[in-house]
């Protein structure tokens, strides 16, 4: 599901679960919202907020950082595609053709990253193993010592190319374990009827809590959109990645 459907979801829940707590007011016994039952209420309350707060700071955190290191590794491929384009032109009209290839892999590379946006165009036939950069590289033949170190640098550059596609590739579309967010949901679902039916109900007090629960689902938006780094709406661009080999 996407992000934004399990923010709706968490957002219904937890307004409904508001209402419901601005029904027990009017249903309750005013002893059991006064005096000592109403100390533990607000114990019990602090408690499950804290909770939230620690695993929302937790999932932001851990996202926040996985999402950084994937767009440290999506930079590292533009980097190696400029340097390796530049060691082949720099090898000579041999590395021509190379050059060429280099620059028809790279839609069916970045497709093959960012999955959701290549999943309405038509995919070619995979191009056979010799015909390749990374074997093209290799059947080069040196002429000197200069094109030597050249065929070896374009090696290297091509083989962490193809490291960091098969790793982005493989990434999971969403890093987030789904009980931590349906905990989570559970936990702010409890806190928010236990807010409503604290007080009588009113305008300013449907109003606060409307904001609040917004608030909450948002964040929740926020945090698995940091865990699709390729979809969505703070999905890294590719645009580094296209602009490489211009």
């Amino acid at each position: 599901m996407s992000s934004v459907g399990i923010a709706a979801i968490a957002f219904a829940l937890i307004l409904g679960s508001a209402t419901a707590g601005m029904g027990l007011r009017r249903a309750l016994p005013e002893h059991h919202l006064s005096g000592d039952s109403k100390d533990v209420i607000k114990l019990a309350t602090a408690l499950v907020g804290t909770m939230s707060a620690l695993v929302l700071a937790l999932l932001f955190a851990s996202t926040r950082q996985s999402y950084e290191h994937t767009s440290i590794a999506v930079s590292r491929m533009a980097t190696d595609l400029a340097q390796l384009d530049r060691v082949l032109a720099e090898y000579g009209p041999e590395a021509a053709p190379l050059r060429t290839a280099l620059r028809s892999e790279l839609d069916p590379l970045i497709d093959s990253i960012w999955k959701e946006n290549a999943a309405g165009r038509p995919t070619g036939a995979p191009k056979p193993h010799d015909q390749t950069v990374l074997y093209m590289i290799r059947s080069l033949t040196p002429k000197n010592a200069m094109q030597s170190s050249l065929q070896s640098r374009a090696l290297q550059l091509s083989t962490e190319l193809t490291e960091i596609q098969l790793g982005l590739a493989s990434q999971l579309p969403d890093s987030i374990s789904t009980p931590f967010i349906d905990v989570l949901i559970l936990w702010l679902m409890f806190i928010f009827t236990v807010f409503a039916m604290s007080s009588p109900s009113n305008a300013t007090l449907i109003t606060v809590l409307f904001l609040c629960i917004l608030a909450a689902s948002g964040a929740i938006y926020l945090i698995l959109e940091l865990g699709s780094p390729f979809d969505g709406l703070m999905q890294i661009p590719s645009d580094g990645l296209r602009s490489a080999l211009k």
